[in-house]
């Protein structure tokens, strides 16, 4: 007996019973159309009787502009094209561009939060990039030049976790250099990793107190039966936590002396035989300032609205782990799977940080990353 075709497409009707299930059955093409990026089609779920075009809940949807225009705009965010530039060549409006971006960063956000989840990290590298939002001091900075914890212009840095064995970005988070920016980081990043990974970062104080935030444990101490109040809880570090610094001594803007200092968890690190480094998360810096135009230094393309420039790193973060290749990933290809002919002989299978982390089975196109759809969380498998 023939059997319907399971398209992919879950029913958007809330109140469906399969609402957002994905190929239980319920949804089938029932017509097509055509676009100016080609014959698209329209669904319809049987339970409910929704009909529904195949770009909803996509970037795409409710769009005139062609899906090739959007990709285009799209893929110059991420190349270190500033915004005027986009406009200038694609002849659309600021607020256009804005618009595709918010409507992508929403995307990228779902496919985190469907996909960054239970990842078996073994090691997080930590750090912080200097950036700033519409001018380099805000009102009220302290003598240093660091914006208060309020402001949301001048000097508001990129906050990284980075997994250095599967190349992962694991969060990302744009905010001033203080306690509170630094504690979400490190919720953030324990939202996705299973376990406690080993910390290493540079000799900024807050990591600590954040990290001790998150993994932490009550010591409680009995009573002695002497006279006086009993000794207050304290709270210790979790004992699988290990946390180590690369400290960096600079003179007039020269490295002086690089040291090591391991904070807490000593033997449970020497245990796993894991290096004090920080030096992937370095490079991962040169990354993200060669891709995204407001990170470029000494440049007009600095952005003037925060929530804009987390919408940028929130898309290359997305981008990152599931459409971009990473050269220190790729595999040699077998010797029978080599091409025999032809100018061009691949030698490497190339693989994206989402693909050495078991993520995906495959590089995501840049079409993929922004028509993605997938099941509510409570109805999906860890894999996705």
């Amino acid at each position: 007996m023939r059997r319907p075709k399971d398209w992919g497409q879950p029913c958007p009707n809330p109140d469906c019973s399969h609402h957002g299930r994905i190929n239980r059955g319920n949804v089938k093409s029932i017509a097509t159309y055509l676009t100016e990026s080609g014959k698209r089609r329209i669904f319809h779920c049987n339970l409910c009787k929704t009909s529904f075009a195949e770009t909803r809940d996509t970037v795409f949807y409710d769009l005139r502009t062609s899906e090739e225009k959007v990709m285009m705009a799209l893929k110059m965010l991420l190349v270190r094209v500033d915004l005027a530039g986009i406009c200038f060549v694609l002849g659309v409006t600021e607020e256009t561009v804005l618009d595709w971006l918010h409507r992508a960063s929403k995307k990228a956000a779902e496919i985190n939060v469907h996909l960054l989840r239970e990842l078996p990290v073994t090691q997080v590298q930590l750090d912080e990039m200097w950036n700033f939002i519409e001018r380099k001091q805000a009102d009220g900075s302290s003598p240093d030049g660091e914006a208060p914890a309020s402001s949301e212009d001048g000097r508001q840095w990129l906050w990284v976790s980075f997994d250095p064995q599967f190349r992962l970005l694991l969060a990302v988070f744009v905010g001033p250099r203080t306690f509170d920016s630094a504690l979400r980081l490190i919720q953030m990043t324990a939202a996705v990793v299973r376990g406690i990974p080993c910390f290493f970062s540079d000799g900024f104080s807050a990591y600590l107190p954040a990290l001790m935030a998150v993994y932490h444990q009550i010591k409680t101490f009995p009573r002695t039966g002497k006279r006086g109040r009993p000794r207050n809880p304290i709270v210790e570090p979790h004992p699988d936590l290990v946390y180590a610094q690369v400290v960096k001594e600079k003179k007039q803007g020269r490295l002086q002396t690089l040291s090591e200092r391991i904070v807490c968890g000593a033997n449970r690190l020497k245990e796993l035989g894991f290096s004090i480094s920080t030096s992937l998360i370095e490079r991962l810096n040169l990354t993200l300032r060669q891709a995204l135009a407001p990170l470029t230094r000494k440049t007009l393309s600095f952005c003037k609205d925060r929530e804009q420039l987390r919408k940028r790193v929130c898309f290359f973060q997305a981008f990152y782990n599931f459409a971009r290749p990473h050269m220190s990933l790729r595999l040699p290809l077998a010797i029978e799977d080599r091409s025999p002919a032809g100018l061009i002989r691949p030698r490497w299978r190339h693989r994206t940080p989402a693909m050495a982390a078991g993520l995906s089975d495959h590089i995501w196109s840049f079409r993929e990353l922004l028509t993605a759809k997938f099941e509510p969380i409570p109805n999906q498998s860890i894999s996705g």
